[in-house]
């Protein structure tokens, strides 16, 4: 059953068990609507507790059912129901009430959660608006401002943090459900409150909406569902319940048949199902116990921290004892950093700082059941590295490279047992972006990939299967991207034209203010390596700025200027001066064409990438785009964006 009725005296508990989520299905939203008649009926009963079997309360709705006509009891209906019965109803949460669950829950009377619990209405995050009363109840409880950040951001909310707005009536320690009972049972003794729906709600003045507007738009770069909640806010303050749930539902109707929601859906599911790929699903993974780290600079620092967030302890090498006092003193940084934007508190960042142990010596990992290599992207320097990890690792030990463009095949040769060998592409900052690219070689097992894919689960991190080529996935992509863009400059399309229409487009910077950020220098000294190679690489206009030593903003200038101790972009009159024989006269582009240009030579390369075999599905390429190149989520990623779908 997936609803059931128990009996603890005059409370009744009724009890959801609807695996794995407990997602608000067809057949659950019934059975609850039957309970509530059932115990509307029942005169022994005088409260009611709601409660979820398994790992959390209701998480939302059912996947399963998006895209398709919507079968009665419909959600809002149901929670006016619970709203409405005879005997107050308390909810007692555990792990996530999101979306319609947390609209269940602001059906009940109370709320009641244990401390780890989450409460959100994440609707934005799929291009629409909570569509039970999320938008209307939601400033009943907790007030407007609180409401604002709850359903424009999508950003769940932990129990402490609910309990202070208003959203939570108790946090219980200890037994949920004893818990929960004994309160709603001690509510019978007071004077119970109004039901959501019937609270007054202050309303803001006009420049609270105007400042909201501006701060949401800002964040939310295109994506419209933001604005539209915000909206329905405001209604819900302005005006009554009624009017206001007409307006949620209307907006939430239009939503979601939107191009936008489509495309949140699209990544919702690539996202859903990238952790597990279908074909390991019968491959257990190894177990990570201990995991260590070659190299102790920006990248190394961030991946070690990303493993000590995910619980692991981590040794971390360098060549010398210099190196290792840096490497520590760039993971302190980190951890410090954390503790300033209220990430960790002090205590946090020394455990996590005192769980890795810093190195010179390789006898170091021999106990270690992942290696991760990430030192200077140079083939002979990672080589040798290699061949001291095969002499001090057990046999069975994962061991990765993190190279971004060097051919994984070649790092490992000959190195004993290379079934135990991966790529592992990480992006900078490591503890930060959620992208991993998973490169094996053709001899890695399917235990070690496994493996790699078992790891990106516990950094919570989104990882793609890629093949083997020059950039891979992501930096193959860029480099196309970088290349189209530098072309449009040569046909007389300003620089700071193109990088408008690309922010207008939904990224957060065009291609050459992020060029000047990450450093000109980086891509040009490939390029070289290339050259010396005997490779026929073709002169770039970034190549002709750095030759002067325009690098970007390290040193006051790359495709802009900067002012000293400025980062933002100024037009360069040397720029101009120096690129002025390599462009045509101006060509005339808008905004939105040049932004459709670009996408379009984006999603050209991702389809070669398909045609190679290097990437195994349109969802994976727009997976790395959105993770690792901030391309706007909200768009779905190149592919989908162009109709390269499948």
């Amino acid at each position: 059953m997936t609803v059931t009725i128990a009996r603890q005296g005059e409370i009744a508990v009724v009890t959801v068990d609807n695996p794995p989520v407990n997602a608000l299905s067809a057949a659950l939203r019934q059975g609850l609507w039957d309970a509530a008649d059932t115990l509307d009926a029942d005169a022994s009963v005088a409260a009611v507790v709601l409660v979820c079997a398994g790992r959390t309360f209701i998480a939302g709705a059912d996947v399963t059912e998006f895209g398709k006509p919507p079968v009665p009891p419909h959600l809002p209906d149901l929670v006016a129901r619970i709203e409405g019965a005879q005997k107050p109803w308390t909810a007692a949460i555990h792990g996530s009430a999101l979306g319609g669950g947390l609209e269940v829950a602001l059906g009940c009377r109370f709320r009641v959660a244990v401390p780890d619990a989450s409460l959100g209405l994440p609707e934005v995050s799929l291009g629409i608006v909570p569509g039970a009363g999320g938008t209307v109840r939601t400033p009943r409880v907790v007030g407007v401002p609180a409401a604002v950040d709850l359903v424009t951001s999508g950003r769940p909310m932990r129990a402490a943090k609910a309990a202070e707005a208003g959203l939570v009536d108790a946090v219980i320690q200890g037994d949920l459900l004893e818990g929960a009972v004994t309160f709603a049972r001690q509510a019978l003794t007071r004077p119970l409150p109004e039901p959501a729906s019937s609270r007054p709600v202050a309303a803001p003045e006009a420049e609270f909406w105007a400042e909201q507007e501006k701060a949401v738009a800002k964040v939310a770069k295109g994506a419209a569902a933001p604005l539209r909640a915000l909206a329905c806010l405001r209604k819900a303050a302005e005006a009554g319940f009624a009017e206001a749930m007409a307006f949620e539902r209307e907006t939430f109707l239009e939503l979601r048949g939107s191009d936008q929601a489509a495309a949140l859906r699209h990544v919702f599911f690539a996202e859903r199902a990238a952790p597990r790929p279908a074909a390991l699903r019968d491959v257990e993974p190894l177990p990570l116990r201990r995991a260590a780290v070659i190299g102790g600079g920006t990248m190394g620092a961030g991946i070690a921290a990303a493993l000590r967030d995910a619980g692991l302890p981590v040794v971390l090498v360098e060549r010398d004892d210099e190196a290792v006092a840096r490497g520590m003193a760039n993971l302190r940084g980190i951890f410090d950093g954390a503790v300033r934007r209220g990430k960790l508190t002090e205590a946090q960042a020394a455990a996590r700082l005192a769980g890795v142990a810093g190195t010179t010596d390789y006898a170091a990992l021999a106990d270690a059941d992942l290696v991760i290599e990430a030192v200077f992207e140079e083939i002979g320097v990672k080589r040798a590295v290699f061949e001291q990890l095969a002499r001090a690792c057990g046999p069975d030990a994962v061991l990765a490279t993190n190279t971004s463009y060097l051919d994984p095949r070649a790092i490992a040769e000959g190195l004993p047992n290379p079934g135990r060998f991966i790529g592992l592409h990480f992006f900078s900052p490591a503890n930060v972006m959620k992208l991993l690219e998973i490169v094996p070689v053709p001899e890695t097992s399917d235990r070690t990939l496994a493996t790699g894919f078992a790891l990106a689960r516990a950094l919570k991190k989104i990882p793609v299967r890629a093949g083997i080529c020059e950039g891979f996935i992501g930096n193959r992509i860029l480099k196309r991207y970088r290349a189209a863009a530098e072309a449009l400059v040569r046909k007389g399309v300003p620089i700071a034209e193109i990088d408008a229409a690309m922010r207008g487009h939904g990224f957060a910077m065009g291609p050459f203010e992020a060029q000047d950020l990450g450093g000109l220098d980086i891509a040009f000294l490939q390029r070289e390596g290339a050259r010396a190679a005997g490779q026929d690489v073709a002169e770039t206009l970034g190549d002709i700025l750095v030759r002067v030593g325009r690098k970007g903003q390290k040193t006051g200038g790359g495709w802009y200027d900067y002012a000293p101790g400025e980062r933002k972009p100024q037009p360069s009159a040397s720029v101009a001066e120096l690129l002025a024989r390599e462009i045509a006269p101006g060509a005339a582009m808008s905004r939105d064409q040049i932004a459709q240009a670009l996408v379009a030579e984006m999603a050209a390369e991702g389809q070669a990438i398909l045609d190679e075999g290097i990437a195994q599905a349109p969802a994976d390429i727009d997976l790395v785009e959105i993770h690792g190149y901030g391309f706007p989520r909200w768009r779905g990623g190149p592919m989908f964006a162009t109709g390269i779908r499948g």
